[in-house]
């Protein structure tokens, strides 16, 4: 079906950009929000929601709603206090969601700002103070914003909750609760969560007026527009069959995923190496270098990306046709949303994993729980490259144009000193050097890997019998730390429910400022990281560290770095173990959400 009647500036901003007709999310959402009605809508990312809520609140802002001289015409009023608030989890999602809005408002002088961790808070002010329609942010930040008096809330006609179970998850519900109860009591709220689990609906219940839920279901089988792939691999030749299929695909766009940042320093290492444009995206990288390495895959200096399951939230490349697990997902809803990075907007793509034999039994289980049903097959091998380079050499636009009379004469030059089979062999040498070459991999076959064989799988932080193995205490490394606000207060509630044990089975924990490290006790630690790996969102994860949390970082002092507590720790000592301001913050104030 397609578009109901909407503002003339949105409809050709949709007709430009290919859109037809609505998405499941997006018919619902506009059909029910007919009237500035309040919201519950459980849907999956990647299902056009951010559009869905885009179009949703433009009746207030060019309808009977608006009531500031906007009416029925073509822009927007002048900008000033905002009109419309979208609070999101993350830094990526976030500005994932002000590039969908800014070209969907862009025809009407929409003007969309964001506000997150990681950016310069002054500049923000500045631009809120310029004025705007609609801001976009993250929870800790906008409430440093109200707080400051930069930001005034007494216009807003529309807000947002994006994805609103991940920011219960880490822990942003006393942020949303002072920003919410900020805001106009006659808005309308949208509130969008994958899950509805009590925390959400209670969080409904007290923000919203007679909130009509809708539950927009899925593809059955995962993204429709996407092809799985099965590829049997021995462990040891991971890369090489990583390079393979790169090499294979000859995506515009690739993206490669790893469980951890090591293997993704590792893997963009050697992919660089053997000549590939490569980026990448990990916990560890600033918000300047994350947003210049999508900045490169978007303008194609870059043609890879590799990456965590972190980083990757949100993002959305509009070129990326080929998606590979270099690593297999922790679960079934890892995969889907690794997976849902390509096959968007109605174009094709291809999700292709890496199954060490030892590990084929775990996959399937994950592949009927996700319903998806891969084509099994072993790696690409040399030869198969090197024939597809054949073929594509002799589709290549340049042996399709007329010559020009210098190629005509230096083609004689030539033709003087060699013959044309010589001349052909070079030219197929040359081509061949523009590329990287192609690697001598094996399939494992059917079967397991046969006994006898020096080759053990490598260690995975994830498997509970390798954790069980560790020893009677397994320190545990979180991707959460002091500039994301972390303190024992909120991670120990989670790490507890998340990972099914009691906070006595949970020992030393050490704030760092990208991470933390804690212990779990006793026997408790393989089945902690079964429990958390299958329960919650893919946004937070742990994985093993073989060893100690590292000795040498109890330099620092007689009571080890900023951040060390214990869950028996005393209220006045953890509040004291949290980090200090930044140093744009005002006397007093502790600005380090995000």
């Amino acid at each position: 079906m397609p578009f109901p009647t909407l503002p003339a500036p949105l409809a050709r901003a949709l007709s430009e950009r290919g859109y037809a007709d609505p998405t499941p999310v997006q018919a619902a959402v506009l059909e029910a929000a007919a009237g500035a009605r309040d919201l519950l809508v459980s849907a999956q990312t990647g299902s056009g929601k951010t559009v869905a809520y885009g179009l949703a609140m433009a009746d207030m802002f060019f309808g009977k709603g608006a009531d500031d001289g906007a009416g029925e015409g073509e822009t927007l009023p002048p900008p000033g206090a905002p009109l419309a608030l979208v609070i999101a989890p993350t830094r990526e999602l976030a500005l994932q969601v002000q590039r969908e809005l800014l070209w969907l408002y862009a025809p009407a002088g929409g003007r969309v700002t964001a506000c997150v961790g990681g950016m310069d808070p002054r500049r923000e002010a500045r631009m809120l103070a310029d004025g705007t329609h609609i801001v976009v942010g993250t929870p800790g930040r906008l409430r440093d914003h109200l707080e400051r008096r930069n930001l005034d809330p007494t216009a807003l006609r529309a807000v947002v909750l994006d994805e609103a179970d991940e920011m219960l998850d880490l822990g942003f519900r006393e942020d949303i609760e002072f920003i919410l109860s900020g805001t106009p009591p006659e808005r309308a709220t949208y509130l969008f969560s994958a899950t509805l689990p009590k925390a959400i609906e209670s969080l409904a219940e007290r923000y919203q007026r007679n909130a009509l839920r809708l539950a927009i279901k899925g593809e059955s089988k995962g993204h429709a527009d996407i092809a799985y792939r099965a590829v049997r691999i021995m462990p040891r030749e991971t890369e090489h069959v990583v390079l393979n299929l790169l090499r294979e695909a000859d995506a515009p766009t690739a993206i490669v995923f790893c469980n951890t940042r090591n293997a993704v320093r590792h893997l963009q290492a050697s992919l660089t190496e053997r000549g590939f444009s490569v980026v990448a995206l990990s916990g560890e990288l600033g918000q300047g270098e994350r947003n210049a390495a999508l900045q490169a895959l978007r303008d194609g200096r870059a043609r890879v990306c590799v990456a965590t399951d972190v980083a990757a939230r949100g993002i959305d490349l509009p070129g990326l046709s080929l998606v590979i697990h270099a690593d297999l997902p922790h679960d079934a809803e890892v995969l889907q949303h690794r997976s849902g990075r390509t096959g968007r907007a109605g174009r094709k793509g291809t999700s292709v994993l890496l199954i060490p034999n030892s590990r084929r039994r775990r996959a399937e289980q994950m592949f009927a729980i996700a319903k998806v049903s891969p084509d099994w097959s072993g790696p690409p091998s040399a030869d198969d490259i090197r024939k597809l380079d054949g073929e594509r050499m002799l589709s290549d636009p340049l042996f399709s144009e007329p010559p020009a009379e210098e190629d005509v004469a230096l083609a004689g030059a030539l033709l003087a000193g060699k013959t044309p089979e010589e001349l052909a062999a070079l030219l197929a040498r040359v081509y061949r050097t523009r590329l990287p070459a192609p690697e001598e991999v094996s399939d494992p076959g059917e079967g397991r890997a046969p006994r006898g064989t020096s080759e053990r799988p490598p260690y995975d932080p994830m498997n509970p019998e390798q954790i069980a193995a560790l020893g009677p205490a397994v320190w545990f490394r979180l991707n959460l730390g002091r500039r994301d606000n972390a303190d024992p207060r909120r991670l120990l509630p989670m790490l507890t429910r998340r990972g099914g044990i009691g906070r006595q089975e949970i020992g030393a924990i050490r704030i760092f400022d990208r991470e933390t490290k804690f212990e779990i006790r006793g026997n408790a630690a393989a089945r902690f990281a079964e429990s958390f790996a299958r329960n919650g969102s893919p946004e937070i994860q742990v994985e093993a560290i073989a060893g100690d949390a590292g000795p040498a970082e109890r330099k620092s002092g007689p009571g080890g770095p900023k951040g060390f507590a214990s869950p028996r720790a005393g209220k006045h000592q953890r509040h004291a173990e949290r980090s200090g301001p930044r140093p744009d913050a005002k006397p007093g104030r502790n600005t380090g959400r995000s």
